[in-house]
């Protein structure tokens, strides 16, 4: 006979993290189940990356102080 646990947890940088510390024998069968999630959660907006990193000085900007010369 099969003696089954359930344990809580989450998804952290693509891997499942429990709660409590719990520490699961390498080669342990686990089943993974997935309650369903809402349609309202936010959606991850990853930040652009250059495909040619050695291309980032070609995007170093210039500040430029500028004086009123409105005449106001």
């Amino acid at each position: 006979m099969t003696t089954v646990r359930t344990y809580e947890g989450r998804v952290e940088d693509g891997k499942i993290r429990l709660r409590g510390n719990i520490a699961l024998p390498d080669e342990t069968r686990v089943y993974v189940v997935v309650p369903e999630m809402a349609d309202d959660q936010p959606t991850g907006i990853r930040s652009p990356r250059l495909v040619h990193p050695e291309q980032a000085g070609d995007f170093v900007k210039e500040v430029l102080e500028v004086q009123n010369d409105a005449g106001v």
